[in-house]
């Protein structure tokens, strides 16, 4: 059971100061003194600035809330009552990236009558979000007017919205699949929405993370640019919504309404932060999300299981060497079953083709799978599935299919297809988390966009994708820079909680050489990169994305990715930098592990590993014909030295398991 948080205020006091026509009022500060946030008022309403050691991170920004009521949250306050107080944040993490996380904020709340404004201040970033105490039942929020003014032309790492119509209520309606791109924040497109973890970097060449958390109820936000600031932007309410889409798997939306959410008149709102880093091997360490987070809402999770996931339909069901037809089909499915239980995998996913199509009945079973015997086959052999299901479908009885699946012994559900985060979508996975956590199901969820704290609040969840991830190459054109795009990923969207980014090709192309082809798809980069993204990438369900043939052909390989941990009980960055190269050392119990993945440039990295002497290591390292081969590697068995050199082939990579 997760051990609650400790929240301890040290300190409280309280004050009374009345706003003139413009007023500053004294800073608030992180616990060592080295951030301030900054709150005034002018005629538009609230306003609140950063400075980081001294440093101007982010200039005076409006803040506020427009309800339908006219009403506008921040906007002619009166007198201003403050509390501050020191929260101390002590809690075991199952499913994260270490085991328990120590964290520290001052805090500051604000109140205006029946509403208020809380700070949460860190030492590496700030956060508020808007508390109201109407008496009305419910309130209905227009718009925010949420923006983030940077204090230069300073270059901004982002995604835009995959969805290229200039319509921004067309564009919020998308998967949430592109690539990072970076500019400076001047030459972003002015009719492009921004989505997702945003990363700005600030002179000195500090970091600077811009997001949203803890989402429930709630649309999420995204960032539209306006000369040099980057200001919000909700998804409409969806008025009126239909089946269709993809194989009528996705509610459309036909009308949209003139505001953006309708909510309680009591409750917080997501937090909107900024947070703030010396040099980028801070990025990938940073707890403060998990700390904004809702606390878990299911009292027991001995029932939650993390593990690797074997996956269909990335590798199309393509099987070699068998005596039967495969294809979506029970003998095909008892292949992986035996594939995964070889090698102690847990999972095997049904994905789309288990259930008839056409009205997408999730009760109605194709009639080549015998479900309830694949069920059982794998539990004889400690292998549970997971099955695949649209948005739609799962939405029309989701009470009678959780019951039912979780009684024949499902393990849980993979949702897909949303293709949106307005307020509608937001409540639905919220409440599939909670009907899936009652019948004892996890979730992995899909066409959809971060995660935002919805794990931590509901650990079944234990991933998202969210992500222009590997199941991109099945179709994207050459000119894709998949590698690139990849070595954003730690210091950006990975910061928002775990990524479904199905790594694990077999089939991998050196620089130039990748091409798409769908139903024997490759990767770009070296087969030690996949291997070694199993650590650097967060996944509590991970999917071994190739095929059986191809894992059974590339014995080693899959033992050591088989052998590697979803869930970490210590995390260390050994070396990072954005867009180049990144290294990260994690422990499971007694044992280590270590991986690195670089650009398309040869990189030699030198690492000290004197806190590691005295053990054995197990590596696999790009091979000197890796440049060219891709596939190409070399594993050994050595003493962990004092001093380890790590060569990285352009798109390459680097992994070791260090035993005692």
């Amino acid at each position: 059971m997760i051990k609650t948080l400790l929240f301890s205020v040290i300190a409280l006091t309280l004050s009374f100061t009345a706003w003139g026509k413009s007023h500053s009022y004294d800073a608030m500060t992180s616990p060592n003194g080295n951030l301030t946030v900054t709150l005034s008022h002018d005629a538009d309403g609230l306003r609140y600035s950063i400075h980081y050691a001294g440093l101007q991170a982010l200039a005076p920004s409006r803040m506020g809330m427009e309800l339908t009521s006219g009403r506008i949250l921040g906007k002619g306050v009166g007198s201003l009552k403050a509390k501050h107080g020191l929260r101390i944040i002590g809690t075991d993490t199952p499913f994260y990236r270490k085991a328990r996380i120590e964290e520290r904020c001052n805090t500051y709340s604000y109140s205006f009558g029946d509403y208020g404004l809380e700070f949460a201040v860190f030492d590496h970033g700030a956060a508020y979000r808007w508390v109201t105490r109407f008496t009305a039942d419910s309130i209905t929020v227009k718009r925010e007017l949420t923006e983030f003014v940077l204090p230069g032309d300073c270059t901004v790492a982002y995604t835009e919205c995959n969805n290229d119509s200039e319509d921004l209520s067309r564009q919020v309606l998308n998967s949430f699949e592109r690539p990072y791109l970076a500019s400076p924040v001047s030459r972003m497109n002015p009719r492009r929405l921004a989505q997702g973890a945003v990363l700005v970097t600030l002179m000195g060449n500090k970091r600077m993370l811009i997001s949203d958390y803890n989402t429930l109820d709630y649309p999420e936000m995204m960032l539209l640019p306006d000369e040099l600031s980057l200001k919000s932007h909700f998804a409409p309410y969806p008025e009126v919504e239909e089946v269709g889409g993809y194989h009528n798997m996705q509610w459309i939306v036909k009308r949209q309404a003139p505001f953006i959410a309708r909510t309680a008149g009591k409750r917080t709102f997501p937090w909107r932060m900024a947070l703030i880093f010396d040099n980028d091997g801070q990025i990938p360490e940073c707890d403060i999300p998990y700390c904004l987070a809702e606390p878990s809402r299911i009292a027991d999770i001995s029932w939650i299981k993390p593990g690797l996931a074997a996956w269909d339909w990335w590798n199309a069901w393509n099987l070699r060497g068998v005596d039967f037809k495969a294809g979506i089909n029970t003998r095909t499915y008892m292949h992986y079953i035996d594939f995964a239980a070889h090698y102690g995998i847990p999972y095997v996913i049904l994905d789309e083709g288990w259930a008839v199509e056409g009205e997408w009945d999730l009760m109605q079973v194709v009639p080549e799978i015998d479900l309830e015997q694949l069920v059982e086959y794998g539990c004889q052999r400690g292998v549970r599935l997971i099955l695949w299901a649209g948005h739609t479908a799962m939405s029309r009885d989701m009470e009678a299919v959780c019951a039912h699946y979780a009684k024949m012994g499902i393990a849980g559900f993979k949702i897909d297809y949303f293709e949106r985060n307005d307020q509608r979508v937001m409540r639905f996975i919220e409440q599939a988390a909670e009907v899936c956590a009652r019948h004892h199901l996890i979730i992995d969820y899909h066409g959809i966009s971060s995660p935002h704290g919805l794990t931590v609040t509901y650990p079944n969840v234990l991933n998202f994708e969210g992500v222009h991830g590997m199941e991109q190459l099945k179709w994207s054109p050459p000119s894709t820079d998949q590698v690139s795009h990849e070595m954003m990923l730690p210091f950006t969207r990975a910061v928002l909680g775990p990524m479904d980014y199905t790594q694990g090709a077999m089939l991998n192309a050196a620089k130039g050489l990748y091409y798409p082809r769908y139903s024997k798809p490759m990767s770009q980069g070296t087969r030690v990169r996949q291997m070694a993204q199993y650590v650097i990438f967060d996944a509590p369900l991970a999917m071994l994305c190739d095929s059986p043939s191809n894992y059974t052909d590339n014995d080693e390989c899959t033992r050591f990715i088989a052998s590697t941990p979803t869930t970490w009980d210590e995390t260390r960055i050994l070396h990072a930098r954005l867009g180049q190269a990144i290294v990260e050392a994690r422990r499971k119990g007694n044992d280590w592990w270590i991986a690195a993945i670089g650009d398309w440039e040869a990189r030699d990295i030198t690492l000290d590993l004197s806190w590691l002497s005295g053990r054995e290591m197990l590596t696999f390292a790009d091979g000197v014909n890796a440049e060219k081969e891709a596939e190409d590697y070399r594993v050994r068995s050595t003493p962990v030295p004092a001093k380890l050199q790590i060569h990285l082939a352009p798109g390459g990579g680097f992994v070791a398991k260090v035993t005692n």
